[in-house]
């Protein structure tokens, strides 16, 4: 989780008010302001290839997808996850969506668990949400909860397996997921 930066509780209004001229991100979680820190190497080559996949993909038909500096409103709470598919943008706010289809998180040591508990029961509670994606960088893992009506669904894929974003009909294998990617995982990959 990001270090909170406010000891009292502020307004959705004044958070809203400062957010567009700030530097550094905040999310906004029950009145308290989080700063979010900083990506490395790996973290931006998992969302970037993720973001231009999708991108990619979604060209030509009514979906999009964002990376990393567009945020999630949940009631009255502020995520900025780092790959956003939403398929009403021509209906929504210009700074944030109520309505993905599909949120993907990368973890590092300091979010995992954060993503993995917080983020993913406050996620699951968005009427449009499709699928909730985590992928670690640490290793080639990926998790992807899926709902089924009013059930949500966990399949973990790694190295040699194929994953269908049925959200928007696209396949990837872990491999295309992690090109470029430096962990122990795609290192034991590669030497084979």
């Amino acid at each position: 989780m990001a270090l909170q930066t406010t000891e009292v509780a502020i307004s959705e209004e004044a958070y809203l008010r400062g957010e567009p001229g700030s530097e550094i991100k905040h999310e906004y979680i029950d009145g308290h302001v989080y700063a979010m820190g900083g990506a490395g190497k790996q973290h931006n080559r998992l969302t970037a290839t993720l973001g231009g996949e999708f991108r990619n993909h979604l060209k030509g038909k009514p979906c999009d997808a964002y990376q990393a500096d567009f945020r999630v409103k949940v009631g009255a709470k502020y995520f900025y996850p780092d790959v956003v598919v939403e398929c009403d943008s021509e209906y929504g706010n210009e700074d944030y969506t109520e309505t993905p289809i599909m949120l993907v998180e990368v973890t590092s040591d300091s979010t995992e668990k954060f993503d993995r508990t917080y983020k993913l029961e406050v996620y699951k509670t968005i009427p449009s949400l499709r699928e909730y994606v985590i992928v670690a960088q640490n290793r080639a893992r990926v998790d992807v909860y899926k709902r089924d009506g009013l059930q949500w669904g966990l399949t973990t894929y790694r190295l040699g397996d194929t994953i269908l974003f049925e959200s928007i009909g696209l396949t990837l294998t872990v491999e295309e997921i992690y090109d470029r990617v430096d962990n122990e995982d795609m290192r034991e990959y590669l030497r084979k």
